[in-house]
């Protein structure tokens, strides 16, 4: 791959090389560590048996399916009495429905969480089986696994390290005349201006999608929120989203109005994805999670990531986001413990995941994976920047985060600033009552 932004200029600062370092620097704030558990064995998980039986694997991954397949297949070869079928359901449905499928086990006998609001609700039904004391948690780069914890004790392990800021064509931003990162609110406006004088759309953003509309929000607080907890602060009631640093960032949103494609409060993520595919737009609001999902629809032009600094340089504390999710768990219920366990181990080698994560296009937070992708190589400089905690999965309501994140798409869609965070703080007033 030719032309990214950063190989020419101060956006990459490091190379490929040494990866597991890279990892273990990007830990930022709440991001936690397996140190804390205990050594306890867990209670009501079997580890050991015959590993034998069908186990259903849950998660809301679709585009991850065919490399799934190919691991389960080399998984079911060295465990010929097991198989793994797949149960895939949509992300925002998986958001709202993965408890009520999983409990019991009915489905579900290995499945996935969201960091935050549903890792916690899982948790406290009773529905992993605690994995503090095996010997797979060791295989996970410590502080990166935090989100996976409770209380001290490890019930999930986080598989996925992602970005959560904006991808970038580095084309469409060298014919924009940007060879480096904005490092301010006026440079990242002046970039999104010069895209747009040379006919593209310059940010791409799926407002009307829930699910995804809110990534951007992540990197347009980051440097805004006076603390990294702010956003628990709001649910907590120790905050407001009517305080002065969230109307700033409301304010922010209104004049990103000019730069987004049409109707974007409606579009969904499917649609800003094809057009950040085909090469006419500069920027797509989600997150490195896409990449893979863009390749599948053909580009070819080379990948950055690209996080709107909000604030004047010498204010800015962060370059950009990380989140790790995708909370890998056995189901406390299942009938086929051994081997869902055992299918947990198999992800976790390192050799396995490297696998997952050239195939998906996305890092992971197993320790000594090795990456061949070079998608995940044009992006691994990000693995030792700056970054913060996707503060966005701090809140544990999902209604309260809803309001929150609402607020910045009424805002795109014509609303006041004043008036859209006063009818969000009435909201969460309302919840917390």
């Amino acid at each position: 791959m030719t032309g990214s932004l950063d190989r020419r200029s101060a956006l990459r600062l490091f190379g490929a090389a040494g990866l597991g370092l890279g990892l273990a620097a990007c830990a930022g704030p709440g991001g936690g560590s397996a140190s804390t558990a205990s050594s306890a064995s867990p209670s009501g998980l079997a580890t050991s048996g015959s590993v034998r039986g069908t186990v259903s694997f849950a998660h809301w991954r679709a585009e991850d399916k065919a490399v799934l397949a190919g691991l389960i297949e080399a998984f079911v070869k060295k465990h010929p009495d097991a198989g793994v079928e797949q149960d895939i359901a949509p992300s925002s449905d998986y958001q709202s429905t993965a408890l009520r499928r999983i409990r019991g086990s009915k489905t579900g006998d290995v499945f996935t969480a969201f960091r935050g609001a549903q890792f916690e609700q899982i948790v406290t039904a009773g529905v992993y089986a605690p994995l503090t004391g095996t010997g797979v948690v060791g295989r996970y780069q410590k502080n990166l696994i935090g989100p996976g914890a409770r209380g001290g004790t490890q019930y999930g392990l986080p598989y996925q390290l992602v970005f959560n800021m904006p991808l970038a064509n580095t084309d469409a931003l060298d014919k924009a005349g940007h060879t480096s990162a904005p490092k301010d609110w006026d440079g990242f406006l002046q970039l999104l201006d010069d895209l747009s004088a040379k006919g593209y759309t310059p940010l791409a953003w799926p407002g009307g999608d829930a699910a995804n509309a809110g990534q951007l929000l992540n990197v347009m607080v980051m440097n805004n929120a006076p603390s990294d907890d702010a956003f628990s602060r709001i649910e907590s009631g120790d905050a407001k989203v009517t305080d002065d640093w969230f109307l700033t960032t409301l304010e922010q949103y209104a004049a990103l109005r000019p730069y987004l494609q049409e109707r974007a409060t409606g579009s969904g993520t499917d649609a800003v994805t094809r057009l950040f595919a085909s090469g006419r737009a500069g920027l797509l609001a989600t997150g490195s999670f896409q990449m893979a999902g863009v390749r599948a629809l053909g580009a070819a032009f080379p990948f950055d990531l690209l996080a709107p600094i909000t604030t004047t340089a010498e204010k800015a504390k962060y370059e950009g986001v990380f989140n790790t999710t995708f909370v890998l768990g056995v189901n406390s219920a299942s009938k086929v413990q051994p081997a869902a366990y055992a299918f947990l181990e198999f992800l976790s080698d390192p050799e396995n995941a490297g696998a997952y994560a050239d195939g998906t296009g996305q890092h992971v937070t197993v320790e000594g994976v090795e990456y061949t992708n070079a998608d995940l190589k044009a992006v691994a400089p990000w693995l030792t920047r700056k970054t913060l905690l996707a503060p966005r999965f701090q809140f544990l309501d999902l209604d309260i985060r809803s309001a929150v994140e609402n607020a910045t798409v009424a805002v795109v869609g014509g609303k006041k600033p004043e008036q859209a965070a006063e009818e969000a703080q009435r909201v969460i007033d309302q919840k917390r009552s």
